[in-house]
Formats: C-alpha cells, sequence, structure tokens
C-alpha cells in the first residue's frame, strides 16, 4: 500500500474516533473505514490506532472487549485552520443555542465555540480581540431558562436514538409527580423554546409519546429489543397537532389593520412572500394582506403587536383574539383596574 493510501486512512480514523465521553469500538471503526473502502485487517487497524495514540490524543477504555477509543475531553482539532468569518458565526450561534439546548448538549461541541473565542482574541491588530463587545444575539420574545438535565441522560438518549437501541429509565411524571420505570424506544426528538422531547414509544404499546428530557433521572441500556417504526416522520408528526401548534392544514388568508411601527418592521422583515402592505388610512392603519400558516404560533406572533395589530381575517382569530381580551380585561376589573373616563369599561 502506497503512503498516499496509508495517510488518508489515517485521516479517515481520525475524523472517526469521537471526543471522551463517547467511544467507539474497534469493530465499529472496523466497519466504518470498510464503508469508506478502506480495506485492513483488525490487527492492522489496532496496529493504525496504537501508532496514531503516539501522536495525538487518543486512548482506550480497556475495561470493555472490544476496546473503545476516544480523544481524551476536551481536545480541540480544526482541519482546516478557523477562520474569522466562522469564528464570528460560531460564537454568535453559541448565543442562541445556549437557551434551547442543555448544556451537556453544547459540552459535545463547546471545544469549537472555545477555538473561536481563542480566534477572536488572538486579533490583537483590530477591533474583532474585544468580540465580546461586537457580537451578540438577541431571540425574539422571552427566552425562558432552560432546565437542568442529569449528567449523562443527553448521551445516553442521544446514542440510543442514532443507533436505534431501547433504553430503561427512570422517569419523572409531570402529573403524578413519583418516577415511573420505563423501557423507552426513542424515534426522535424535537426541541421547542428551552425544553427538549424525545418522541418515544414505550414498552409494548405503538402510540408515540413526548418525554421532556430534563424528567429523566437515569438512563441505561435494555435487553428488550428495539421496536422500530420505520414509517414514523417527526416533521409529519408535529404538522398533525401533535404539539398544539397546527389548526389546520392549509394556510390562511391573514387581513389586518397595524399601525406605522409594525407595518416598518413587516416591510423589513415579511410575514410571508406575497405580503402586501396598503398605504396608509385617513386613521393612520395600513392594511396588511398575507397567506400565513393556520397554526397557533402565527396567531401567538400577531398577540406580541398588541394595540397596534388588528385581525379582520380570519374571523376565528379575530373573535379568538377577542376573547382573550375580554377575560384579560375582567381578570384586571376584578384585581382592581378601573377605566379611565372615556375607555370602554
Amino acid at each position: 500500500m502506497s503512503q498516499h493510501d496509508t495517510l488518508m486512512r489515517h485521516l479517515a480514523l481520525l475524523r472517526m474516533v469521537p471526543r471522551y465521553p463517547a467511544k467507539r469500538a474497534t469493530t465499529t471503526l472496523h466497519e466504518k473505514l470498510a464503508e469508506e473502502g478502506f480495506k485492513l485487517s483488525p490487527r492492522s487497524l489496532q496496529r493504525d490506532l496504537i501508532k496514531l495514540s503516539t501522536r495525538f490524543p487518543i486512548t482506550y477504555d480497556e475495561t470493555e472487549k472490544p476496546y473503545r477509543w476516544y480523544y481524551v475531553a476536551g481536545y480541540a482539532s480544526d482541519l482546516p485552520a478557523m477562520d474569522t468569518a466562522e469564528a464570528l458565526v460560531l460564537v454568535m450561534a453559541e448565543q442562541g443555542l445556549a437557551e434551547k439546548l442543555p448544556p451537556l448538549a453544547l459540552g459535545h461541541i463547546r471545544h469549537r465555540f472555545d477555538r473561536a473565542r481563542q480566534h477572536l482574541e488572538s486579533l490583537q491588530s483590530n477591533g474583532l480581540s474585544h468580540w465580546s463587545k461586537r457580537v451578540s444575539s438577541i431571540t425574539e420574545g422571552k427566552a425562558l431558562i432552560a432546565p437542568e438535565v442529569s449528567a449523562g441522560v443527553w448521551e445516553a438518549v442521544s446514542d440510543a436514538l442514532l443507533n436505534q437501541r431501547a433504553i430503561d429509565v427512570d422517569y419523572l411524571s409531570r402529573y403524578q409527580g413519583e418516577l415511573k420505570h420505563y423501557t423507552v424506544h426513542p424515534q426522535g426528538m424535537v426541541t421547542r423554546g428551552s425544553t427538549n422531547y424525545v418522541l418515544a414509544t414505550i414498552g409494548q404499546h405503538d402510540d408515540i409519546r413526548q418525554l421532556a428530557l430534563h424528567r429523566f433521572q437515569t438512563v441505561r441500556a435494555s435487553s428488550e429489543e428495539y421496536r422500530a417504526r420505520p414509517a414514523f416522520n417527526v416533521q409529519d408528526y408535529i404538522n398533525e397537532g401533535n404539539f398544539g401548534l397546527p389548526v389546520a392544514a392549509d394556510p390562511v388568508k391573514l387581513v389586518a389593520q397595524v399601525n406605522g411601527h409594525v407595518a416598518w418592521k413587516l416591510r423589513e422583515t415579511p410575514v410571508s412572500g406575497d405580503q402586501t402592505l396598503s398605504e396608509p388610512d385617513q386613521d393612520g392603519w395600513i392594511e396588511l394582506r398575507a397567506t400565513v400558516p393556520n397554526d397557533q404560533q402565527t396567531l401567538w406572533w400577531t398577540f406580541g403587536f398588541g394595540a397596534g395589530f388588528h385581525i379582520l381575517q380570519p374571523t376565528e382569530w379575530r373573535d379568538h383574539r377577542a376573547r382573550q381580551a375580554e377575560e384579560i380585561l375582567a381578570h384586571a376589573k376584578q384585581h382592581g383596574y378601573k377605566p379611565a373616563q372615556g375607555e370602554i369599561a
């Protein structure tokens, strides 16, 4: 075998070895190399790994056979080297992801964020050496603090999901307030706001359940055979209304009167590709027309503009907002609110 072939095989192998706490068995590495067209004996692979471990921070867990190889925790490697544009994107992405993913999940790519910060801080010749004062990411709406996820849970669940393995879990029931013991067959994962959900079947049941990741107390490999759902699709599941998001499959024509501030925002960031905004009428109201999804996400979005956004169509949306306003007003009156003279009582 030529030196070029050996080099390419070594580079492929270096990409396949995971970073601790993840580990990969020599048998798995051998299979993956074969998938990429590299043919070698298990003994030759073992020699490759030992040779690479003298130059890279690679080691193995000898308590299990076949041995499981990994990079030491915290090792960061970038081929090719990171440039400034990539570093800026990463530090901005980290701020957004920190509100959506558990710290343990982010830990798997923390080295990339650390490397990005180090790159920007090394640029002493320009203002980007003070990147933390010059770069930020702001979410629309109020982001809640992500719930804590027990150590090892993210790794164990994501490994079971991707490798299609059943797991035995201790799960804290939200409604009963007690630990439940389940055999879980993960079929998907969804991040909604600051909470992560595992979509899974339980035991011998076929219905998909939503299990909040932070309520998993313990996770361990199950002796039960994994029960796959080949036809299951996460996006189809969401579209069917299982997270309470869709109202109907077909989009609707949104017609609303908006004030100048709302119109300005929508001119810059339209709500749809066919959005139109009229000229202001004699009272300053601007008519918005747009085809939008008929879902609760879009309806909730309209609430964010308060009294600057009045829905005319669909009438169901208009009536829903009116009922909400009535309930809010009634509750406020019960707690001391008195409309000023001239306001609707």
